[in-house]
């Protein structure tokens, strides 16, 4: 009896090294996608109001949560019984990710200074941004955290499905809880800031470092919006080079990084036609509705 007990726990030892080993290495295969995350995470957790900012972060993490706790099965199961569906799956949304970064771009290039009356609505209508705007970040979470979890899945292809199950489940909540613990942590620097230079009574060092985070914020926040946008393009690029056979072998001279790149541009470009197509449709035919 006593052996048997033992042989158990023996098993359950084996089966956590194998589990650990095996999250190690899924975690170093999804860094560059996690660096992406958080990088487009991060800019879509700011812009908002102080006393808004861990509200909102605290809803898109919820928002992760539930993501990968939907995704991790339905990923296994796919893989197991309907693989193909997988390519699928992350073709179309590499095409939302390629859509939300070169939106971004064109409406940079292409701004509009906007009416005094425009920006009042703006403001009375903040709730309503606030909630699309969380929308926006979990919907764009999920592609992320569809890729993380393929990508944590094919580095376990090989091992036992209790192997995969526990280290596709490990690598999905190290993942939010990492990329979303640095986003509170930088959507906060500048009240630690001023809670620093408080305590240093506007002198010293204590007043020097306060100074340094509040200054540095605006600085990060604009530097994510141009890194969280390029990340959206490259990942959509790198999900059509790897999951398109056209794609794959198309301009194989360019490094993968240029090639990625051109290739998030244009299925950005393609989807954005596509929805600017269909906006103009919808407004054609509903007033003969």
């Amino acid at each position: 009896m006593a052996s048997g007990f033992f042989a158990i726990l023996d098993d359950i030892g084996a089966l956590m090294d194998d589990v650990a080993v095996a999250t190690k290495v899924a975690t170093g295969k999804t860094a560059g996608i996690l660096g992406d995350d958080l990088a487009v995470n991060a800019e879509k957790a700011t812009g908002f109001l102080s006393s808004r900012e861990l509200p909102v972060l605290w809803a898109i993490t919820k928002g992760s949560f539930l993501n990968k706790l939907i995704i991790v099965p339905i990923v296994l199961l796919l893989n197991a019984f309907f693989p193909i569906a997988i390519k699928i799956v992350l073709v179309l949304g590499g095409f939302y990710l390629a859509y939300e970064g070169v939106e971004k771009v064109i409406e940079f290039l292409f701004h509009r200074n906007k009416a005094g009356h425009e920006v009042i609505a703006e403001r009375q209508d903040d709730q309503d941004a606030e909630k699309t705007k969380i929308r926006s970040a979990i919907t764009t979470d999920m592609i992320l955290s569809i890729e993380i979890v393929i990508i944590a899945l094919s580095s376990v292809i090989d091992s036992s499905l209790t192997t995969q199950i526990l280290t596709v489940s490990i690598v999905s909540i190290l993942a939010t809880v990492g990329v979303y613990g640095i986003v509170a942590i930088i959507v906060r620097m500048d009240d630690t800031g001023y809670k620093l230079i408080k305590l240093g009574n506007n002198k010293g060092m204590l007043l020097s470092v306060g100074n340094g985070l509040v200054k540095a914020l605006p600085v990060i926040i604009k530097i994510l919006s141009v890194v969280g946008t390029i990340a959206l393009i490259l990942v959509s690029g790198g999900i059509f080079s790897h999951n398109i056979e056209y794609a794959h072998h198309l301009l194989p001279s360019l490094p993968s990084f240029l090639k990625d790149l051109l290739l998030g541009i244009a299925g950005g470009l393609i989807t954005v036609a596509l929805v600017m197509a269909g906006k103009w449709l919808y407004k054609t035919v509903k007033p003969a509705a």
